[in-house]
C-alpha cells in the first residue's frame, strides 16, 4: 500500500505526469481577470494551454506562463471603447421599466456585435485555423457570453467547458433543464428581489415570455454566422447544450437555489485570496441521533466549542437520500445565526 500510495503521489506532482493539451477561447474584460488566474494555475500543473486573443484588447496580452496565438481584428480600440462606454451610460440613465430594458438592449447588442466580430476575423484566419486544427487539442475552455468558443469546440469537435459567472435570459438553467421558477426567480431587467409582489409575479411571467425573443435577437448575428460555418442550421441551445462542462463562478446559497445537473459545478470565490481556516468558534453544535424503527430523527443540541475541520455527524446512516437532505436542513437551522432567506424560499 505505501509503494502504491508512493507511485500515485509521482504521478500527481507537476512535470512527471502527462497533462492535457488545452485550447483556450476568452472574453475580453472582466471575464478574462478571472478566467486567467485558472489559466496560470492549469499551466503550473503540467498542461499545454494555448491561448487564442484579438491583437485588439482591454485586458489580454502576451505572457511567458502559456503560449499565446493573436490574430488582426477589423475594429480599433478606439470603437471597442465606444461601445463599452455607451453600454455603461445605459445603465446609468435611470429610465422606467420598460424604457430601461429597451436602452439596455440596444446597447448591448451594440457592444455584442462589436465583441463578436472578432469571431469572424479568427475563422477568416486560415493560417490560425489551420493550426489549431492540427494541434491536436483535448479540450477547450471559454466564456459562453460570446458564443464564439462553442463556435470553435464545435467546428473542431473539441469536448468544451463553460467558466462563467452570468448569462443573459437565464440561458445557463435552460440550457441545462434546470428549474427556473418564475414565483421565484425575478428575471433580467426587472430588478426585482426573489420576494415578489402579485403584480411584480405577473410582470415576471410576461418578461418570461419575451426572453427567447430577447436572446435570439441579441445572438442573431452569431446565429447567423455559426450556421454559415458550421455548415447546418444552429440553434442558440444547440450550442449551449453541447457543453460537457459548467463551471459557475457564483456561490449556490446566494443565487437563488434551485435543483442543478451534474455537470454544472459551483466554483464561486476560486479568485479570492487564501485566507487562514477557521480553528475554533463558539456555536450550538448539533448530536444527531437517528432512529431506523421508527423512521424520525431525535436530535439534543448543547452549546459547546467544537472544531470546524473535524466536526462530524454522529450515529447517521446515510443510505436513505431523503434522510441525509433532512439532516442538511437541521445543521443550517441550528449553525447559523440569521435566516437563509433564499433556502427557506425555494422550500416554502
Amino acid at each position: 500500500c505505501v509503494r502504491l500510495a508512493a507511485w500515485i503521489f509521482l504521478l500527481l506532482l507537476p512535470g512527471l505526469s502527462d497533462g492535457g493539451k488545452l485550447l483556450v477561447v476568452p472574453m475580453d474584460g472582466s471575464h478574462w481577470l478571472s478566467m486567467r488566474q485558472v489559466v496560470e494555475k492549469l499551466t503550473e500543473r503540467g498542461h499545454e494551454v494555448v491561448v487564442v486573443i484579438p491583437e485588439v484588447s482591454w485586458q489580454m496580452g502576451m505572457t511567458q506562463a502559456y503560449t499565446v496565438k493573436t490574430y488582426p481584428v477589423s475594429f480599433t480600440l478606439e470603437e471597442l471603447d465606444g461601445a463599452f462606454h455607451e453600454y455603461v451610460h445605459s445603465h446609468l440613465k435611470g429610465l422606467p421599466f420598460p424604457q430601461n430594458a429597451l436602452a439596455l438592449y440596444n446597447s448591448s447588442i451594440a457592444v455584442f456585435n462589436v465583441f463578436f466580430s472578432h469571431c469572424k476575423d479568427l475563422f477568416r484566419n486560415r493560417e490560425l485555423m489551420q493550426y489549431l486544427n492540427q494541434s491536436d487539442f483535448d479540450a477547450l475552455l471559454t466564456d459562453p457570453i460570446s458564443l464564439c468558443g462553442a463556435i470553435v469546440a464545435n467546428y473542431f469537435s473539441l469536448p468544451f467547458i463553460f467558466f462563467m459567472r452570468g448569462f443573459p435570459c437565464g440561458l445557463h438553467y435552460t440550457a441545462t433543464q434546470c428549474p427556473n421558477p418564475l414565483s421565484y426567480v425575478p428575471r433580467l431587467f426587472t430588478f426585482n428581489s426573489d420576494r415578489m409582489t402579485f403584480f411584480q409575479r405577473v410582470e415576471n411571467a410576461l418578461v418570461a415570455l419575451l426572453e427567447l425573443g430577447y436572446c435570439n435577437g441579441f445572438y442573431a448575428e452569431a446565429m447567423k454566422f455559426s450556421s454559415e460555418v458550421l455548415q447546418r442550421d444552429v440553434s442558440l441551445l444547440d450550442l449551449l447544450t453541447s457543453a460537457s462542462i459548467w463551471l459557475l463562478r457564483f456561490d449556490y446559497v446566494l443565487e437563488y437555489v434551485r435543483p442543478v445537473m451534474p455537470n454544472m459545478i459551483f466554483v464561486g470565490g476560486i479568485n479570492c485570496v487564501q485566507k487562514k481556516p477557521l480553528s475554533k468558534v463558539r456555536s450550538f453544535s448539533p448530536d444527531y441521533t437517528f432512529s431506523n424503527e421508527i423512521g424520525f430523527f431525535q436530535i439534543a443540541h448543547k452549546e459547546s466549542s467544537y472544531d470546524l475541520n473535524t466536526a462530524k455527524f454522529r450515529n447517521v446512516s446515510y443510505s436513505n437520500l431523503s434522510k441525509l437532505f433532512l439532516i442538511f436542513w437541521v445543521f443550517l437551522f441550528f449553525n447559523h445565526k440569521t435566516p437563509i432567506t433564499h433556502l427557506n424560499n425555494w422550500v416554502t
